[in-house]
């Protein structure tokens, strides 16, 4: 047996002057690099325009100076104010300041094209890096903020999670992952024969699967609750003039989404599955193509937001012809177009709440300015449009404390244009500069730049 001695000798002890000799150099190392590590005050910078527009009063402002501090808006003034010491001041000289924008329907990971027999051979990481190319061409065009509302494979919960890690450029989002569907329906992948044996990731029937989904897409991240409750014009097989998931199957997705703190969106085109939607608690209805008086109303009692999806309408005229659509596609579109120019014309017009989405993603991404213009053809003001792509949807996220407006607090998120948008709505459709979270993507308006007090 093995005897431990514990009366063994120490080591030798260090003299207080070889041991202060060895260590202070030590801790003067670590101290430098920890004050070096200190982050110092956030940049201020100080923008001037012409004119500044207030979505909540409707209004443009004269003369705004904003001050702007890290990633948030510091303070909003009028008129000629003095300007700190060492702030960067922009001016924009004849320009219009205008919140960062917002849409509230997206497809950042998918292409023009994507949606048919195409996607089949897009794999998630390929979608996930189509996502990247139109996350920046989203935020070049003025659109600070979007909801992405369906992607295979959480690729838009990756995408989410890269721009707010700071390694991909890209506007704020809100993500769905896969959006829920019935068997066979409009979120379905009805593209492969029997043999395949395959459903979308989104797929669930009946009121316990569909409570299962809902909290499994949360799990793997989800925002926001996406589910098909009509058919569609882009799915194969499926009719848009019909209801698709029950109204028993609805009652329970959104009661279990809104138990755990998501709000929900439904792909709504059929009149009864819009109303059934309505009336089950659905926060908003994307596209509301064949909404009637009886919807109109409904949506008006429960104060559902309608996301009009409109720029397509009017894109697909022009490009149907060079796009090689499926047939299916090419014949519900003949349908579906000139309803929903109609029965938006009316929704509009009835005074229902309304949320900017353009449905990006069907039509090339950054061209998202464009619902401003189609939405005031179809009757909206032009300040009703601004406010449907900036209040409107930043109350629809639950986000009103933080973007749509540019006030005191907010995130530092906004856009200018050369000229008067409540004249001439098109001028946001070339958004000219570009600032999210006091980051400046883009400036090509002619103005100066100069640092208060600088040499």
């Amino acid at each position: 047996m093995r005897t431990i001695n514990l009366n063994t000798k120490p080591f030798p002890r260090v003299t207080g002057s070889v041991r202060e000799t060895a260590i202070l150099p030590c801790i003067l190392f670590f101290l430098s690099v920890f004050a070096l590590a200190q982050p110092g005050p956030p940049a201020t910078i100080v923008l001037r325009a012409s004119k500044l527009f207030d979505p909540q009063a409707g209004r443009l402002l004269d003369h705004p100076v904003i001050v702007v501090s890290g990633d948030k808006i510091q303070s909003v003034r009028i008129g000629d104010v003095p300007v700190q010491t060492g702030a960067t001041v922009i001016d924009l000289g004849n320009a219009t300041l205008l919140p960062g924008f917002i849409d509230v329907h997206t497809h950042l990971t998918m292409n023009v094209g994507g949606g048919g027999y195409e996607g089949l051979g897009t794999s998630i990481p390929r979608s996930a890096l189509i996502g990247a190319k139109s996350a920046r061409l989203t935020l070049m065009a003025g659109f600070t903020t979007v909801r992405n509302l369906g992607a295979e494979g959480y690729a838009d919960v990756a995408l989410r999670d890269a721009i707010n890690a700071g390694d991909v450029a890209g506007p704020r989002m809100q993500v769905s992952g896969p959006p829920l569907g019935i068997t066979g329906g409009h979120c379905d992948n009805n593209l492969l024969p029997f043999e395949f044996h395959h459903s979308a990731e989104g797929v669930a029937d009946g009121r316990e699967a569909v409570m299962h989904r809902v909290r499994e897409v949360i799990k793997y991240g989800a925002d926001v609750i996406k589910f098909c409750a009509s058919g569609g014009v882009f799915s194969k097989g499926d009719n848009p003039l019909l209801e698709q998931y029950s109204p028993e199957e609805m009652q329970v997705l959104i009661a279990e989404a809104h138990r755990l703190g998501r709000k929900v969106a439904t792909h709504a085109h059929s009149s009864l599955a819009i109303k059934d939607a309505i009336r089950s608690g659905v926060d908003s209805i994307e596209h509301g193509i064949f909404i009637d008086d009886e919807g109109i109303e409904l949506m008006k009692q429960h104060h559902t937001f309608l996301v009009p999806t409109s720029y397509p309408l009017f894109w697909f005229d022009e490009h149907e012809a060079e796009l090689h659509l499926p047939p299916w596609v090419v014949e519900k579109a003949a349908i579906i177009i000139p309803a929903a120019k109609k029965n938006m014309a009316r929704a509009f017009k009835s005074g229902v709440r309304v949320a900017l989405g353009t449905d990006a993603g069907v039509y090339p991404h950054g061209l998202n300015g464009g619902e401003f213009w189609s939405m005031v053809q179809l009757g909206l003001t032009p300040v009703q449009a601004l406010q449907a792509g900036t209040v409107n949807a930043a109350e629809l996220m639950g986000w009103s404390d933080r973007v749509g407006a540019v006030r005191a607090g907010m995130f530092a998120d906004m856009v200018a244009v050369q000229g008067d948008p409540l004249q001439d709505i098109r001028l946001l459709q070339h958004v000219q500069f570009v600032m999210k979270d006091g980051v400046i993507y883009k400036n090509e308006i002619s103005g100066h730049s100069s640092t208060n007090g600088g040499p």
